[in-house]
């Protein structure tokens, strides 16, 4: 996991760092307080104040404590969580497991959803399954089945709305870039019926016509190997100056990527997407043409 860096070192801005300088800044702003002012509080120049909030270096515990302290922030759980944040921040990667559990305690904000809305561009590989952001609504409900049965009703319904809730994404002001591989075999596999899978590409057509955005390139069945052989994965482009994220699950769990790890997902998708795939008209067409034979 690395050590703690020393002040001649240069800080990767961490996701857990990136996280804690949205909380605080957050705090701060909610009480209306100027980064002068909370900075002179706790004895620091505004701009480290400032370079705190944007994760160019982890906070001080001792700061985080008296900020919190100055904005009045009383629930123990939220103090001790920001503390453990702070303790942690220069540490990369993170994996949650089926149960919502993660590899650390009070870090299970910094996930895979908060990445998500965080991130300006999209690119995913989906290997055996049609990326989740292009889902409609009843591929992603009989995807959900699988693990979360329709006689659950209410946990069903839960999963399908924050599932769906991810697609607000591609219609935000800005929205989010999509750039998604899929294999043909995905595009070919009947989740839930025929008919579900044909809505499925007819919507992939829609979204590809109607979003410039959004971009969907396809990956034939004659390729050999590749590097999406290994599994499906995303990455994340987040706002500048912040590195880029991988991320990739399978039924142990979710982990999150940062650093070199995720540079090796970048460049897999790079290569996928220049040098791989087939080209946007092209694969458009294809897509079409299985949803008719999905019929």
């Amino acid at each position: 996991m690395g050590s703690v860096p020393t002040k001649r070192e240069t800080f990767m801005p961490t996701l857990r760092a990136q996280y804690l300088g949205q909380r605080m800044r957050k705090w701060r702003e909610d009480r209306d307080m100027t980064l002068k002012y909370a900075a002179a509080y706790v004895g620091v120049e505004f701009s480290t104040l400032a370079r705190y909030e944007r994760a160019e270096w982890p906070f001080r515990p001792d700061h985080i404590v008296a900020l919190l302290d100055m904005y009045g922030v009383a629930d123990e759980a939220e103090r001790e969580e920001l503390l453990t944040l702070a303790k942690s921040a220069w540490r990369m990667h993170q994996w949650s497991y089926p149960d919502g559990s993660t590899n650390e305690l009070h870090t299970a904000g910094v996930g895979h959803p908060w990445v998500e809305r965080q991130a300006e561009e999209v690119h995913v590989y989906g290997g055996m399954l049609i990326p989740g952001l292009l889902h409609n609504q009843d591929y992603a409900a009989a995807i959900i089945e699988s693990y979360t049965p329709r006689a659950d009703a209410r946990v069903f319904d839960q999963h399908l709305k924050a599932h769906m809730a991810r697609q607000e994404r591609l219609y935000d002001r800005p929205p989010v870039r999509v750039n998604a591989l899929v294999e043909e075999a995905a595009l070919g596999r009947p989740v839930g019926s025929r008919l579900v899978l044909r809505a499925q590409l007819e919507h992939l057509v829609h979204l590809v016509d109607k979003l410039p955005h959004v971009d969907i390139r396809v990956l034939t069945t004659g390729l050999g190997m590749h590097p999406g052989v290994h599994g499906a994965f995303t990455v994340y482009q987040m706002p500048r100056p912040y590195p880029e994220v991988a991320f990739a699950q399978h039924l142990g769990g979710q982990l999150l990527m940062e650093s070199g790890l995720a540079k090796r997902h970048v460049q897999a998708h790079k290569q996928l997407w220049e040098q791989t795939a087939l080209g946007p008209r092209e694969s458009i067409e294809l897509i079409d043409k299985l949803a008719e034979e999905a019929g």
